[in-house]
């Protein structure tokens, strides 16, 4: 997915750490990989920033002077507005009770620093699945005859169900809510749990025999050259 190019079903992330370092790296990492990403160096500034801006996912550094990312984690899920949000917690520490009383505080998820910034992508995809599309996006997109529920992952063509395999869903999805945008072929290989991305095309041209009239010229589902493909609904 383009930075430039995510729409506004594009997934916000809050990162907090405190060291500007791994949060900068972070940042550029996460942003290559299609996400709209802010950063905060505590919990206080993140405090500030969830007064103004809505996140889809929160990533939060546990060892933090001052009020530490588990305190803040709680403060979140005390919060109406914010109980519900996602969170992922980084820390150096990696043992069971350690993890234990991250999970018991709300979080969605623990990864013990160092990490490869891959597993934290794919971590953060997972959770974000399991979380439902992001807030403004469409629960239905229109393709001529077909139609294609994105909570549910069912195509349906005039009426009557489509079969699709897992990993079709997952990847019309991840279309969809980036529609009318292109989306990198690396995006689309880890939605799939396909690190390689050997399948995409694969995947892409079964689609195509599913949704459009004629797959040879594509009309909804397109290639988007030295990128990936995009969706573009009616």
């Amino acid at each position: 997915m383009t930075e430039a190019g995510a729409g506004a079903a594009q997934r916000h992330l809050l990162v907090v750490d405190d060291d500007d370092r791994i949060r900068d790296l972070l940042k550029q990492y996460l942003s290559r990989a299609g996400f709209r990403v802010t950063g905060a160096s505590d919990a206080t500034a993140a405090r500030r920033l969830t007064e103004m801006l809505d996140f889809d996912l929160m990533v939060l550094d546990v060892m933090m002077p001052g009020e530490d990312g588990l305190a803040f984690a709680r403060w979140l899920r005390a919060q109406p507005g914010l109980s519900n949000t996602p969170i992922l917690l980084l820390t150096a520490r990696g043992l069971p009770d350690d993890r234990i009383e991250g999970l018991s505080v709300g979080a969605d998820d623990y990864l013990a620093k160092p990490f490869e910034p891959k597993e934290l992508l794919l971590r953060i995809e997972a959770i974000l699945r399991r979380s439902g599309p992001p807030k403004g996006a469409p629960r239905e997109v229109r393709l001529g005859a077909c139609r294609f529920d994105l909570e549910r992952q069912e195509l349906t063509r005039d009426g009557k169900l489509v079969r699709l395999t897992e990993a079709e869903g997952q990847l019309l999805k991840t279309l969809a809510l980036s529609a009318n945008a292109p989306v990198e072929r690396h995006v689309l290989a880890s939605s799939g749990a396909d690190a390689a991305g050997r399948a995409v095309d694969v995947q892409v041209t079964r689609l195509r025999r599913k949704i459009e009239d004629d797959p040879k010229t594509p009309r909804y589902l397109t290639t988007v050259r030295g990128v990936g493909y995009m969706l573009a609904p009616d």
